[in-house]
């Protein structure tokens, strides 16, 4: 496999056709590779459109979905950033390229120990993976600039929306599968919130999400 060449190929034929059209972003794509945050077995799935199995029954978002989510938060070179969700880390190795520091919270421990090896291998110095459950957000070092939620969520819980700063955004996938919105929320005020629904997407729930509470009669 020509990687240049299928890396290339995402970008062209899943990526930009997708709305993502901030060269920032694209250029990006070129930079952190995302092979090396793909597990070795599925290396010949990283630039597949589509989600490539990780350890702990979790997966890889598709690459046109993470590409959406950097263009829709656009990260600031000074800007403190939360993520829940480590994954393999790729995610979080994009957000650390655009931010000063990145914290990003896992909840299962092969998992953080995956993402540590990818991120130290790839020379991120500035992400911290934190071992724990943030389906509540997570205090320590709020109130963040960006908060990305790499789990769907039925709604937001008030937590997240207290963990951001005024003209912070928060990136969250919310909704129930099938139908499922990715939503750019901004904090405007101490007391105000902007939502805007910016695509429709079906993701797997994160770990220990609130669920709406469903009556049987």
């Amino acid at each position: 496999m020509n990687i240049e060449q299928a890396r290339f190929n995402m970008i062209e034929q899943q990526i930009r056709p997708w709305n993502v059209l901030d060269q920032d972003v694209l250029d990006l794509l070129l930079v952190v590779k995302r092979e090396d945050f793909v597990p070795a077995e599925h290396k010949a799935l990283a630039f597949v459109d589509s989600e490539i199995p990780l350890p702990g029954g979790e997966a890889m978002f598709t690459p046109k979905l993470e590409a959406r989510l950097m263009q829709e938060v656009l990260v600031k070179k000074h800007e403190h950033v939360l993520e829940i969700g480590a994954g393999s880390g790729y995610m979080a190795a994009l957000l650390a390229h655009k931010a000063r520091h990145v914290t990003t919270v896992e909840i299962k421990p092969e998992l953080k120990a995956l993402a540590e090896a990818n991120l130290a291998r790839a020379g991120f110095t500035n992400v911290t993976v934190e071992l724990g459950d943030g389906a509540q957000g997570w205090s320590k070092g709020a109130p963040y600039d960006v908060i990305v939620i790499s789990g769907g969520l039925e709604s937001v819980p008030e937590a997240f929306l207290k963990q951001v700063k005024v003209g912070g955004r928060i990136a969250a996938i919310v909704g129930q599968a099938p139908v499922m919105s990715a939503e750019l929320i901004t904090r405007v005020s101490e007391t105000a919130y902007d939502t805007v629904k910016v695509f429709e997407t079906n993701v797997k729930p994160l770990a220990n999400a609130v669920t709406a509470s469903r009556f049987t009669f």
